[in-house]
């Protein structure tokens, strides 16, 4: 309550600076022309700061946010404010066309601004997939309450009417507004109720995108009939298939258009937020064609917002931003802007209030009935079409520009007007106490709680937070397992992947790690005094495991050739990801964005550039690795150096080394670090987009003979809490990760045992940097670098 008090006194003492302010206005002084600009700064933080605060106040007892907006604006307006203080008001928000216009520019600025993020929230495969019974939905709950209110219209007494001449065009005014759900609303009361998600909440969203755009339609019409008298069939025939034109190059060419104006931008300007830029660009280039079309801007700034929002390499950073300036300025202006344009003075009239409740009464039942009836004719259950019934019942800022459309061109008055304010605002404030008293009742989906389930996991996971693939190969056997693995992983998440390609530096290197070799030294210590079986020798391989072989020289390429052909096997091993992920989204295109690139400057300086650029993973695979003193070969380190994110070094050795497109069968050691299990996510995805198979291997040590039963008990938890955590990440993603427990050896020692027994032809290996002058994993990682005959990536993220 004291909270709620300080809030309150805040709003006064508001009001009385304004009222400070405004003495001159006792006198009938009005704002000077001069003075302009800073009268509409005062009117944006008016609006803004007030907007805020009831706003709060709306969310703490379950309504949206945009409610208390939209509060602010009525209790600013002439309802409130100008009926205590009729001067002051008139001073705050003058009637002066320019003044007027100023404010509305802004507020128009924010519609566009909303729209935007309504559309790069929008799952477009999932409105795909529920595209039937979006149009159905929409279709039949916009003829209900526009035959409704249409009827209203003609049977309405002459003195309610500004012109009972232009009785059919008021008329069908009057069915429009009942009928157009407010796209504008209903994403933001979804998006605020964490309904989004939820197919419900997708398919209303998609049914009040058709509203919006058919709603635009009819307007036309009804302006061709108001304007010319007759209906025009050349302009309506010519916005119809303009809308049509728009939308099917926006979601083919547009697409790819779109994306590659954000990478230019991204990786060609080093000023400040240059992407934010060009989002707004986009946004505004499209809300013109639209308007060129004679549809309202509004449907061209959500097609934009879907096409960013699909943008691979569009990063949380950036849609934060966007959000933060959208919700903290435009938000308010606009729907503050909407309840300050409503005079509800005009309800203490009996004969007008009776009109408003009766507007109120036909808007409901109608966009409801006709919204459930679209539900169950698509088969939809008596629950479901409850809650898209309830759902689609929102008006707001799309009536608001319909009725002022109408007050424009004299088919309404200002009593009509505040009348379809009025309507649109209760109709607002009923949405959302309805719709979430019918979703409570809505059981979930499996599929909607498995997808639910994936995105909690997925705010969680580590790997389906990278975005964009680096990709550093030369012409070997390493450079082609890392183009193949770096495919599999682009492809399943959409990742653009760019090839940076080296010369080699050893004519012999696709020879030099044919087979392992012991070497003289190794990097890390012996333990307890003596080297473990797999640093004394290199074990033979196993009689299930061919002996490696060096693959038959490549032929001399140039340098521009042998980018060409790592790009191309990207693309090739992508293709599997990416028939995997088209599964659950139709809308999914058939490749992934790859570009390649000829390294000719200095190599760290071009991959620190490249992580600047958003690159936020390093694949590596270029030959020698191992250094003749032990451990990485000083390139290696140059590039982990250079690049502080994510990489994922690959060595090609076995059966992966003579064929890099063999069939996955991958062996994870964990431990229970964050190392570790951020490995398991890694294998899990690459089997998720190559169909592979995927072991995890914990390596539990000797425990001294004197240790008691029950001491003994307590480890087993540790391991089996890792088997399912490593388990649960398995399940998202759709992939049986089998586990293994082996006891009583060197941790080298039984990977290697376990990869031949299992015959897994590759070893993930979760790691993180240790400190010191040398780059180095630790103890595990360099024996199994120097002795290892199956394939490796070392998983480095951090």
């Amino acid at each position: 309550m004291l909270r709620h008090g300080g809030r309150l006194l805040a709003i006064l003492a508001g009001l009385a600076w304004f009222t400070t302010t405004a003495l001159g206005a006792e006198q009938g002084a009005s704002a000077p022309a001069g003075n302009a600009e800073a009268l509409l700064l005062a009117q944006v933080l008016v609006l803004v700061l007030l907007g805020r605060l009831i706003g709060e106040l709306m969310y703490r007892i379950g309504q949206p946010s945009i409610i208390g907006q939209i509060l602010a604006g009525v209790l600013l307006g002439p309802t409130v404010f100008g009926s205590l203080w009729p001067a002051a008001q008139q001073f705050l928000f003058p009637p002066a066309p320019e003044q007027t216009a100023m404010l509305a520019g802004l507020s128009q600025l924010g519609i566009l601004f909303l729209l935007l993020l309504a559309g790069m929230e929008t799952d477009l495969g999932l409105a795909w997939r529920l595209r039937k019974a979006a149009l159905s939905v929409s279709l039949a709950g916009i003829a209900v309450p526009f035959a409704l209110g249409f009827l209203l219209g003609l049977l309405m007494p002459g003195n309610l009417l500004p012109e009972d001449s232009r009785r059919l065009v008021t008329a069908l005014f009057l069915g429009t507004a009942l009928s157009i759900s407010s796209l504008k609303i209903v994403a933001t009361v979804v998006r605020e109720m964490n309904f989004m998600r939820r197919n419900v909440g997708q398919l209303i969203v998609a049914s009040a995108v058709i509203d919006d755009t058919a709603g635009w339609v009819i307007i036309g019409i009804t302006l061709s009939i108001a304007t010319a008298g007759t209906l025009d069939p050349m302009m309506l025939g010519i916005t119809v298939l303009g809308t049509l034109l728009f939308l099917g190059v926006s979601f083919t060419i547009g697409r790819r258009i779109v994306f590659e104006v954000i990478r230019w931008t991204n990786d060609s300007l080093h000023s400040d937020l240059p992407v934010v830029t060009a989002i707004i660009g986009i946004m505004g280039i499209l809300a013109l064609i639209t308007a060129g079309i004679g549809v309202q801007t509004v449907l061209g700034a959500f097609v934009a917002g879907v096409l960013i929002g699909q943008s691979p390499i569009l990063t949380r950073q950036i849609d934060e931003q966007l959000r933060g300036l959208t919700t903290a300025l435009f938000m308010p202006v606009f729907f503050g802007l909407t309840g300050l344009h409503a005079d509800l003075r005009v309800l203490a009239d009996p004969e007008t209030l009776a009109l408003v409740v009766g507007l109120i009464l036909i808007a409901s039942l109608g966009k409801f009935g006709g919204a459930f009836i679209g539900a169950k004719l698509n088969g939809m259950s008596f629950r479901e079409a409850l809650a898209l019934g309830f759902g689609m019942n929102a008006r707001g800022s799309t009536e608001v520009i319909v009725a002022s459309i109408g007050l424009s061109i004299g088919v309404l008055d200002q009593r009509l007007f505040s009348v379809i304010v009025t309507m649109a605002i209760v109709t607002t404030l009923i949405m959302p106490p309805t719709l979430r008293w019918a979703l409570a009742r809505l059981p979930i989906l499996e599929d909607e709680q498995q997808r639910l389930d994936r995105e909690e996991f997925e705010e969680d996971s580590f790997v389906s937070k990278l975005e964009r693939i680096l990709l550093v190969v030369d012409p070997s056997a390493a450079g082609r397992l890392a183009s193949l693995l770096a495919g599999h992983l682009g492809g399943l998440r959409n990742m653009p992947v760019t090839v940076l390609n080296l010369a080699s530096t050893d004519s012999s290197a696709d020879a030099e790690e044919a087979a392992p070799k012991p070497k003289r030294r190794l990097a890390a210590k012996p333990r307890n005094g003596t080297r473990s079986k797999a640093a004394r020798a290199t074990r033979p391989p196993s009689r299930s495991t061919p002996a490696t072989e060096d693959p038959p020289a490549p032929a001399p390429t140039t340098d521009a050739a042998e980018a060409k052909a790592s790009a191309d096997r990207v693309q090739q091993s992508a293709s599997t990801g990416v028939a995997t992920a088209r599964q659950d989204d139709a809308t999914r295109e058939n490749d992934i964005h790859v570009e390649t690139r000829i390294e000719s400057d200095d190599l760290a300086d071009t991959l620190a550039a490249e992580a600047d650029k958003g690159h936020d993973l390093l694949y590596v695979g270029v030959e020698p690795l191992i250094a003749d003193a032990g451990g990485f070969e000083a390139r290696v380190e140059t590039m982990l150096t250079a690049f502080r994110r994510t990489a994922a070094i690959v060595s090609a050795r076995g059966e992966l080394r003579r064929d890099p497109d063999a069939q996955l069968r991958i062996l994870v050691p964990v431990s229970g670090d964050a190392w570790s299990m951020r490995a398991v996510e890694f294998a899990v995805m690459l089997a998720k987009a190559n169909g592979a198979r995927v072991a995890a291997l914990y390596v539990r040590a000797d425990r001294p003979p004197q240790q008691s039963r029950r001491l003994r008990g307590e480890a087993a938890p540790s391991h089996r809490a890792i088997f399912e955590h490593a388990k649960e990440i398995g399940k998202h993603y759709e992939i049986d990760v089998r586990t293994i427990l082996k006891d009583g050896m060197d941790p080298e020692d039984a990977i290697l045992s376990q990869a031949r027994r299992g015959r897994h032809n590759l070893i993930i290996l979760g790691v993180g940097r240790r400190a010191g002058e040398r780059l180095s994993f630790g103890a595990t990682a360099a024996i199994l670098l120097e002795t290892s005959d199956r394939s490796l990536v070392f998983f480095a993220s951090g």
